[in-house]
């Protein structure tokens, strides 16, 4: 691409106006731009132009392909790739990608650290899609706190991270050219430091690394190259001793020297997504009782339902709902450790309400099918802020959204304004619709899988 105004470029005959640029590194440039064709705003990533640099040319396809393949919530999404040949001699592949309204990690720091419960819901995604990654076969090589978007949307509820940049991310077993130590020197595995090629653990590390600093505001290694590489040989991090246990527990496991030592990603999710959970409940947002939350919680987040649009068929199944039961009011919902998410409300206007704002956990507390033929007659429910605040709902039924190995994570719920009584035959017909409701998470997951397996 010729040197020239960003405002000026163009790619795939025009489809894409570039804007400012948003980031660079070594061999690529980030831009904000726009898809005429969609009417969406994305960011473009557009490699450094080549001569005849084969190999090069060969690890940024590689990348292109990387990027394609990989599906997670927690990931930038890829939504198109192409080569600029505008210089026939230069060619240069571009990246098509999400656009994250935010900042990322590093900046977002600049205004002081994060608080534990933040850094816990952000370590849960980002360690859920290190893991993903891992398990489709590559490393990431360079993860810094640069290399985490977060998401503006919802910031105030809680922090959501995107891992981005997979510039130098390799299938694991395959060295980089010329190469026996990549990433960045502050977040580098004492391994890699020893000379060790990179692997799973040393990601691992790095991750710890900078889920610390998130909680400090600082590096921990800082200094020179040298420095910060002979420091880390000397001695393991500084995790503060007020931590929540769990995840002061989690840090230390990550950022353990030995790499055989290291805590493992799907162990790190087990105790962060428990660490969450003690959180909220110290804090008060969800009762003493939910011993059992953290695998709920874990097992709703893994549908990736939560902040994504609701498939077509909820809103058949609230329709069904509403006419088999003769309710007003019928709404699918998912239930997070903190809120709940409303994915589908024939009937009622709302997408997400704190978790103890909604009768929606009184079916998935109740293990089963539930009906109230009258809130105000029910004593344990009177005090329930539904209940009491105002709402004029008076009937309840709701059936659990139960997955195949048994977790409950939400419920299809019908609401009507008068008393009245459900049918056995109208109960029944709640749980299948329910079933059928959760048959369609269970497909559309299935069904990511396939299609991105096969690609």
């Amino acid at each position: 691409m010729p040197e020239q105004p960003a405002d000026s470029f163009t790619l795939a005959n025009g489809r894409y106006v570039l804007g400012p640029a948003i980031g660079s590194g070594g061999h690529a440039t980030v831009y904000t731009a726009n898809d005429t064709l969609l009417g969406r705003e994305v960011a473009i990533k557009v490699f450094t132009a080549l001569a005849d640099d084969a190999d090069r040319l060969r690890l940024q396809a590689a990348e292109a392909k990387l990027v394609a393949g990989l599906n997670h919530h927690a990931l930038t999404t890829l939504f198109d790739a192409g080569v600029d040949v505008s210089a026939p001699n230069r060619p240069q592949i571009y990246l098509v990608m999400e656009n994250i309204p935010g900042d990322d990690l590093k900046e977002r720091l600049r205004r002081g650290p994060l608080t534990p419960l933040q850094v816990t819901y952000l370590a849960i995604d980002l360690v859920e899609a290190l893991h993903y990654v891992h398990e489709n076969g590559f490393l990431h090589r360079d993860i810094k706190p640069a290399n985490v978007l977060l998401a503006d949307r919802d910031a105030g509820i809680r922090l959501r991270g995107k891992l981005t940049d997979f510039g130098i991310a390799t299938i694991i077993g395959e060295r980089t050219l010329g190469q026996t130590t990549t990433g960045t020197a502050a977040y580098l595995s004492p391994e890699q430091v020893a000379g060790a090629s990179p692997s799973r653990a040393s990601d691992v590390y790095a991750l710890g690394l900078v889920l610390l600093e998130a909680l400090t505001g600082v590096v921990e290694f800082p200094g020179t190259p040298h420095e910060t590489l002979v420091e880390r040989m000397r001695r393991d991090p500084a995790v503060p001793e007020t931590l929540p246990p769990l995840l002061a527990e989690t840090l230390r496991g990550m950022t353990a020297r030995d790499p055989k030592k290291r805590m493992t990603l799907p162990a790190a999710a087990n105790r962060l997504q428990r660490s969450y959970v003690d959180e909220l409940v110290a804090a008060g947002v969800v009762g003493s009782d939910a011993s059992g939350e953290a695998g709920r919680a874990a097992a709703a987040r893994r549908f990736n339902v939560l902040e994504e649009p609701a498939p077509d068929a909820f809103d058949s199944v609230t329709r069904l709902a509403k006419r088999l039961l003769d309710a007003p009011v019928a709404a699918v919902s998912i239930v997070d450790a903190d809120h709940v998410w409303h994915k589908s409300g024939n009937g009622r206007d709302v997408a997400r309400i704190d978790r103890n704002e909604t009768l929606c956990t009184v079916a998935v507390d109740a293990r089963g099918t539930v009906a109230y033929p009258d809130l105000l007659a029910e004593e344990h429910l009177r005090a329930h802020p539904v209940v009491a605040g105002g709402s004029g709902i008076r009937a309840y039924a709701a059936a659990p959204l139960v997955t195949e190995d048994g977790y409950r994570i939400g419920a299809l719920c019908v609401y009507d304004w008068r008393p009245r009584a459900f049918s056995s035959q109208q109960l029944g017909d709640l749980t299948d619709l329910a079933a059928l409701a959760m048959r369609e998470i269970e497909l559309r997951l299935s069904g990511r899988r396939a299609y991105y397996g096969a690609r």
